[in-house]
């Protein structure tokens, strides 16, 4: 039986490395080279691989209960995990609803916002605002709402029809043209990962909150990277001091042990679904959902940021970013640098620019020749390290992006 691997070419990719095992920033191939994970596995990892108090916590609840249908059940860890988030997230995201991915958070939100204006008896509030460059993920729905790409293309018939929006600008002009027909607003606030690393300000997130709350439409946010300290905040929404109607969280949830995924919600979007209408059920679950191994993973991994100096961390590898990064702007082959908190990216000068690039396959290679993990979104290079990553093995990451360079220009 042959494994097929996500975002693949097997055509043309190189075949996978078989890795052993992991500790702190790197991961160990089979033959026992060590290779620094400068992107986190996908943007999960925060503690370091194999972090032995979320590998505990895992271990002691597999020995009492590794899972129990989440219907009509709750158990410790789902409920402890719930009120440490509490603690955490902006205030009045008071309700929480498991997934098991980033996909199936951003599922969840968007079927809550429609849902929740039939419940009320408004149906024709359904319609979507998206932005451009957009990527929420791979599921029907997640698709829907990321921007045309070459993820979606093939997917096209699927895709459930949206309102496009370049920037907050537009987003407040279409929300104030056709407010009565629009649930909600989805963003991936202050920064739009898949879609090339882009950085927005606080005062277009600002905006588009504003406008939502004052024409009555729920504005959805997609923490599924930016959450747990990535940008320098626990949650890119406190860059601009906006509490969204609707949160997505996954990714770091676990520390990059577990799938695991809460969409969270206030109240006044919870109650409408409280009924003794049956048809007001939120008809939506999962068969892992709330599962106890990985709500234990999830606590390990919070109370890691109180006994650890992780924000000290954020904050060291913020300064290396800036720092490294800065002089690359002048370089022939870069079209422009950005950064925010832990996330660096270097947009390289390209013909083919985009997620199909040529550029991606040769500094891929690259990279992996230098003993680096960076696995570039088309002709953008970027990383986001694991938190413990030490001072010296991001100054290496940033020498070998700096060596890349060379084959970029050739």
């Amino acid at each position: 039986m042959k494994i097929w691997h996500p975002y693949t070419q097997e055509a043309a990719d190189p075949a996978p490395i078989r890795i052993r095992e992991g500790r702190g920033a790197h991961l160990v191939t089979e033959d026992g080279k060590p290779l620094l994970d400068a992107i986190s596995s996908w943007w999960v990892n925060l503690h370091g691989h194999a972090h032995p108090a979320i590998a505990a916590a895992i271990a002691e609840q597999a020995r009492k209960l590794e899972h129990v249908i989440f219907a009509g059940f709750t158990h410790e860890p789902a409920e402890q995990l719930a009120a440490m988030l509490a603690e955490i997230v902006p205030a009045r995201l008071d309700h929480l609803f498991f997934s098991d991915n980033g996909s199936t958070a951003v599922e969840v939100a968007l079927k809550m916002a429609v849902q929740h204006w039939t419940n009320q008896g408004r149906p024709h509030k359904k319609m979507l605002v998206a932005m451009a460059n957009a990527y929420h993920g791979d599921t029907v729905g997640a698709m829907s709402v990321s921007d045309d790409s070459p993820f979606t293309a093939a997917f096209d018939s699927l895709r459930v029809p949206v309102l496009r929006a370049r920037d907050a600008a537009e987003v407040v002009t279409i929300v104030s043209e056709r407010s009565a027909e629009i649930a909600a607003v989805i963003v991936e606030p202050m920064v739009q990962g898949a879609g090339g690393m882009l950085i927005h300000s606080p005062e277009s997130l600002k905006r588009i909150r504003e406008c939502c709350s004052s024409l009555d439409v729920l504005l959805i946010a997609d923490e599924v990277f930016t959450g747990f300290g990535r940008t320098g905040k626990m949650f890119a929404c406190e860059h601009a001091g906006v509490i969204p109607d609707l949160m997505c969280l996954s990714k770091g949830l676990t520390g990059g042990f577990l799938p695991l995924a809460v969409t969270l919600c206030t109240t006044s979007i919870h109650e409408t679904f409280c009924s003794r209408d049956r048809s007001h059920t939120f008809f939506h679950g999962h068969s892992y959902s709330g599962n106890p191994l990985g709500c234990a993973a999830a606590v390990a991994n919070l109370k890691i940021f109180e006994s650890e100096p992780v924000f000290e961390r954020i904050r060291t590898i913020e300064q290396i970013h800036r720092e490294r990064i800065a002089p690359l702007r002048d370089h022939a082959a870069v079209k422009e640098v950005r950064m925010l908190g832990t996330i660096a990216a270097v947009e390289l000068k390209a013909s083919d620019a985009g997620y199909l690039s040529e550029l991606k396959p040769r500094l891929y290679e690259f990279f992996l020749n230098r003993g680096v993990l960076l696995r570039p979104l088309g002709n953008v290079i970027y990383v986001v390290p694991p938190y413990v990553i030490t001072p010296d093995e991001l100054h290496y990451v940033h020498d070998v992006i700096r060596d890349s360079l060379e084959l970029a220009a050739g």
